[in-house]
């Protein structure tokens, strides 16, 4: 399992790295877009449709996130989309939360395959956005996510239980508790100060988003990172929810050893949209 793991990684990386740095942002834009098909794939699986709908979903998300690239979406920020698009993944994302697992199956299965081709269309085109920005920028938010996880994922196991004895979602991930998410508040400060003192010591260029929101307001830095890394536990939650609800484990099994492409992007589909309404804004 754990060689599956590793292998995973490291053809992707070898294939997210190079597209990334490349001089121009459209071989990630088109990478990231691969990706996003396949989560449209997983997604209507996981929502109950069988194979030749859920190739079909994967074809219309393609063409969704082209169509947006031809318009020239990446090059225009609109700071209105995204501050709708954030609105939605708070409201909608706390509601769906509050309501848990048995009421996800209750919407209409029409609802819920636009919803999640909705969240995977904005989640491309904020990548995109943000890496057209620039790759200091886009590197910020992708790190975030990871240093949450990866922060969470240790400050769980090793205090997990021990200062809260109710676990942070057990109907939805048995496995989360509060610590992990303090853990994880706590990593990604401090990452974000370390990332804003890099930035200023190298004369970067193009600013991370931690540089960038704390040009604005020394204040808005800690409260916005707060906020981001909270929503991308509000995103695990909520794949999690879906696929507790299709009783499975994985998204599916196209990345061996790591799950679907949905679990490894889940936290980043509200982050994306929200940091691009953060700079937006």
């Amino acid at each position: 399992m754990l060689k599956q793991r590793v292998l995973t990684a490291l053809v992707l990386l070898l294939i997210l790295l190079p597209a990334m740095f490349y001089g121009s942002p459209a071989p990630f834009c088109a990478v990231a877009l691969a990706l996003i098909a396949a989560g449209a794939w997983e997604w209507a699986r996981l929502n109950g449709y069988g194979q030749p709908v859920a190739l079909v979903c994967g074809m219309a998300c393609v063409l969704l996130c082209a169509a947006s690239w031809w318009l020239g979406m990446l090059e225009q920020g609109s700071a209105l989309l995204w501050v709708v698009a954030g609105a939605l993944w708070v409201v909608g994302g706390a509601w769906a939360l509050h309501r848990g697992v048995s009421a996800w199956a209750g919407h209409w299965q029409l609802v819920r395959l636009l919803t999640g081709l909705l969240a995977l269309w904005l989640a491309w085109l904020a990548v995109a956005q943000a890496r057209v920005i620039g790759i200091n920028f886009l590197l910020s938010i992708l790190v975030l996510v990871w240093a949450a996880d990866i922060f969470a994922y240790f400050a769980g196991r090793a205090l997990g239980g021990r200062f809260s004895r109710n676990k942070l979602a057990p109907s939805i991930s048995p496995g989360k508790s509060w610590e992990g998410v303090w853990g994880g508040l706590i990593g990604v400060c401090i990452l974000a100060y370390v990332w804003q003192w890099a930035d200023a010591a190298l004369s970067a260029a193009v600013p991370s988003l931690f540089s960038y929101l704390g040009r604005k307001d020394a204040l808005l830095l800690p409260i916005c990172i707060v906020f981001l890394t909270l929503m991308s536990v509000v995103g695990d939650l909520f794949e999690s929810l879906v696929k507790r609800s299709a009783g499975v484990k994985d998204s599916s099994a196209l990345l061996p050893g790591h799950g679907g492409v949905l679990d490894r992007v889940d936290a980043l589909l509200p982050t994306l949209p929200l940091a691009m309404m953060f700079y937006s804004v």
